[in-house]
C-alpha cells in the first residue's frame, strides 16, 4: 500500500475566500487549451488567429461549466433534481459530468461556428487535441480532493482515501484517468492531427479513444453509491454513456476517410464589387 499524500484541497485561503485545487485545475485546463490553440493557429494558413482562439476558449469554458453541471444533475442526481430542481444551482456542493460538459462544449462550438461563419466540425476538429490536458488536470483535482476513488484492491499501489467511510485500500483510479484520458489521449490526438486530416477524423478519434479509456477505467473506479452497477454486476453509468461515444466516433472516422473532405486551406477572400472596380477605374 502507498500512503495517500493527503494534500489540503484548499490551495490558497485569504480570510473567507478559499481557492480549491480543483478550481485551479480548471484554470490550468483553459490556459493550456488557449496556448496550445494559439500554437495550432500558427499552422492554419490564417484560418485561426489569437483572437479567434481566445473567443473559442471563452465559449468552450461556458459550455464546460454549464454542461458539466447540468449533465451531472441529469445523469447522476436526477431523482434528487425531481424532488428539488434548485439543486442544479448548488455548485458549491461539487458535481460535474464529463459527458454533460462534452454536450455543453458541442453546443458552444456550434454557436461559435455560426458567429465566425465556420463549419462546426472544423471547429471541433481544431479544438479536440487541446482538450485532454484539461481533462487530465481535472482528474488530478479529483485525486487531490480525495474524491471519485477506485474499487477495493490489494495491489501494492493501493491507497486509503481519507474521506472513504469504509477506509478500504482502493485503486487510485483518478491517476489512471489522468494517465489515459489526459496524457495518453493528448499524445494520440496531437500526433494524429499534426498533418491535416479529413473533416470529422480528429473529432472521431477523440470520441473513440476517450470512450475506450473511460470504459476501461470504470472497471477500477467505484461507482456512485446511490447508483451502483446498472446491470451484469459491472456495468456503470460512465460506461453506459461512453459506449455511444465509441460507436459515434468510429462512424465519424469512417465518414472522414470515405468522403475525404478537407476544410478550406485558407480564408476566403471577399470578391471586389463591380461598383468598387468601376470607381477605381474612373479614378
Amino acid at each position: 500500500m502507498i500512503a495517500y499524500p493527503n494534500i489540503d484541497p484548499i490551495a490558497i485561503s485569504v480570510g473567507p475566500i478559499a481557492v480549491h485545487w480543483y478550481g485551479i485545475m480548471y484554470l490550468i485546463g483553459f490556459v493550456s487549451a488557449y496556448y496550445l490553440g494559439c500554437y495550432r493557429a500558427k499552422t492554419s494558413n490564417g484560418l485561426w488567429d489569437q483572437d479567434k482562439v481566445s473567443d473559442m476558449i471563452f465559449y468552450g469554458a461556458i459550455g464546460v461549466i454549464l454542461g458539466g453541471r447540468v449533465g451531472y444533475i441529469l445523469f447522476y442526481q436526477f431523482a434528487s433534481f425531481i424532488d428539488n430542481p434548485l439543486i442544479v444551482f448548488r455548485i458549491w456542493e461539487g458535481g460535474m459530468s464529463f459527458h454533460g460538459g462534452l454536450i455543453g462544449v458541442i453546443i458552444a462550438m456550434y454557436i461559435f461556428a455560426k458567429r465566425y461563419n465556420k463549419h462546426m466540425i472544423d471547429v471541433l476538429d481544431f479544438v479536440a487535441p487541446v482538450v485532454p490536458i484539461g481533462l487530465g488536470a481535472g482528474r488530478l483535482g479529483n485525486f487531490i480532493g480525495g474524491e471519485l476513488w477506485g474499487r477495493e484492491t490489494d495491489v501494492s499501489w493501493a491507497m486509503i482515501f481519507p474521506h472513504d467511510p469504509l477506509q478500504l485500500t482502493r485503486h487510485p483510479s483518478q491517476l489512471y484517468q489522468f494517465a489515459l484520458e489526459g496524457a495518453a489521449l493528448f499524445a494520440i490526438l496531437w500526433f494524429f492531427s499534426r498533418r491535416q486530416k479529413p473533416r470529422y477524423a480528429v473529432s472521431g478519434m477523440f470520441l473513440i479513444f476517450y470512450g475506450l479509456f473511460r470504459i476501461f477505467v470504470e472497471f477500477f473506479r467505484e461507482p456512485d453509491a446511490h447508483i451502483g452497477y446498472l446491470a451484469f454486476g459491472w456495468l456503470t453509468e460512465g460506461q453506459l454513456l461512453s459506449f455511444p461515444m465509441v460507436v459515434l466516433g468510429a462512424g465519424l472516422v469512417a465518414l472522414a476517410f470515405k468522403f475525404n473532405t478537407f476544410p478550406p486551406a485558407e480564408p476566403e477572400v471577399e470578391p471586389k464589387s463591380k461598383k468598387g472596380k468601376a470607381k477605381k477605374a474612373k479614378n
